[in-house]
């Protein structure tokens, strides 16, 4: 059976390569696809060029797979995310892939343009209108994205957001490694998975966990949307992050983030980790 594992050489789909590797063996056929495979050959897998931006490429890189997993880019426009994944789901199909597995994000639902969740919603209808088998891994909020955040905020000892809804965080090994339980197993057809960690925290849980890690003195506010966007135009923030920005703060307020389930342990075989037990590490 091939494997395709798509952005490659992003964090996610190279952890999600070796958590590959370590469960199916190194004769395993798993295929590592990037924009730019030089910078996988390190996972001693077959390696192919696929940009998502290039969807011609993408014909040859799905050649010959059996399942795929479509992991979204980073670019934080949404109107060309949607677009890209879209992309790769029509090329994988006309490829003859199986079944595909594309990484999306918990809560998605229906969004207007700039809104984040139109990337996550529009590749997950494509999906099951088009592909053979197809399953979903939706995603909590990354431990890593959250911890970068309260990083820049250290200096000022305040993390500030408009909701102190409770938000579920998952570290992205775990992640790698429930996507890697589910392409290498059977009988997911169908299925959309939730990839979270073991609880969630509020606002000042979330503070409050830093200020632990750290030993330093660390803050909850709560502010309004406008006031907290306005702080990050007036620090020179690009209008794309600051609508992303928007696009997380609307997700956590209305609580589609606030979400437990055993996705990863039932996928994975192990227990996710604590944002607290990442964050010891990380924010070291």
């Amino acid at each position: 059976m091939n494997i395709g594992i798509s952005g490659a050489s992003g964090h996610l789909g190279s952890a999600t390569v070796r958590e590959l590797k370590a469960r199916l063996g190194p004769k395993s056929n798993i295929v590592a696809i990037s924009r730019t495979p030089d910078k996988v050959a390190a996972l001693e897998v077959e390696t192919r060029a696929g940009d998502f931006d290039k969807p011609e490429t993408l014909t040859e890189a799905f050649r010959g797979l059996d399942k795929l997993v479509v992991i979204p880019t980073t670019d934080m426009t949404a109107a060309k995310r949607s677009k890209q994944a879209c992309a790769a789901i029509d090329r994988a199909v006309a490829a003859g892939v199986r079944h595909i597995t594309y990484v999306s994000g918990v809560g998605t639902r229906f969004a207007e343009l700039p809104h984040l969740w139109e990337s996550y919603f529009v590749p997950e209808q494509a999906l099951m209108r088009s592909a053979k088998e197809w399953s979903i891994l939706r995603m909590a909020f990354f431990d890593e994205s959250f911890l970068d955040r309260a990083k820049m905020s250290l200096a000022q000892g305040v993390y500030a957001s408009s909701s102190s809804t409770p938000v579920n965080f998952v570290a992205r090994e775990d992640v790698a490694a429930a996507a890697a339980g589910l392409i290498a197993t059977e009988g997911h057809h169908g299925a959309i998975y939730n990839a979270t960690g073991p609880e969630t925290l509020d606002g000042p849980a979330r503070a409050a966990m830093v200020a632990k890690v750290t030993g330093k003195p660390f803050a909850f506010v709560q502010v309004p949307l406008e006031q907290l966007l306005g702080g990050y135009k007036a620090a020179g923030l690009p209008p794309v992050v600051i609508d992303a920005i928007a696009s997380i703060e609307d997700m956590w307020a209305k609580g589609a983030f606030d979400i437990t389930t055993g996705d990863v342990a039932r996928l994975a075989g192990r227990q996710p980790r604590r944002l607290i037990d990442v964050a010891t590490k990380y924010l070291a």
